[in-house]
């Protein structure tokens, strides 16, 4: 008979995933043990097999949920019926919102992709390649000169926004001078004025 899915099954998982990934930071991806995991979220090491059956599939499943979970509030949050620079505006702040308390995660996403088999890597790529479109759209609609086939430009400026917007997890405090969202701000004002002098 097939295990019944108990109620709190989505719960208990991201509670492991994120024990897992703060664990995996601490400890990096070789010498953490399924045990230390397993201690850290609270759980029993059978069923921490029984949701992740390896040590791979549990670093692909914290990265792929993050970046599900990225994706859906891009989605969540996109008006394409704003103006290009308002809707560029709410999605670099949807993306750092989305990082507050997420810096474990982030960090295996930069750091943890060796660790992956092909497919693994494929399904995260896919997914990664899909976000960025989102922001490369919008960019394209704010300077349609960036996707020129002599100059084609578009690609380094979206991943020059990716770039300035995954590091923030490296020196961002929210004690600090800027909240997320003042933050948020500045990068949609070097992008947007940058964005509109690129030839």
């Amino acid at each position: 008979m097939a295990r019944v899915r108990a109620d709190d099954f989505e719960d208990k998982q991201r509670s492991i995933l994120h024990s897992a990934a703060a664990v995996f930071a601490e400890q990096g991806m070789s010498k953490a043990s399924m045990s230390l995991i397993a201690s850290q979220a609270n759980v029993s090491k059978a069923l921490l097999y029984h949701y992740y059956p390896s040590k791979d599939a549990l670093i692909f499943a914290i990265i792929y949920t993050h970046l599900e979970e990225l994706d859906a509030a891009i989605v969540a949050a996109d008006d394409p019926a704003l103006p290009p620079r308002q809707r560029l505006a709410r999605l670099i702040a949807t993306v750092l919102e989305c990082y507050q308390g997420s810096d474990v995660e982030h960090t295996m996403q930069l750091n943890a992709l060796s660790s992956l088999n092909n497919d693994q890597k494929t399904a995260l790529t896919t997914i990664e390649r899909q976000i960025v479109r989102r922001f490369a759209t919008i960019l394209r609609d704010l300077n349609p000169d960036l996707d020129s086939k002599q100059r084609p430009l578009l690609t380094p400026v979206t991943m020059s926004l990716f770039g300035i917007m995954n590091w923030l997890y490296m020196w961002f405090r929210d004690s600090g001078p800027l909240s997320r969202q003042e933050y948020a701000d500045m990068v949609t004002t070097l992008m947007l004025d940058g964005v509109s002098a690129i030839r």
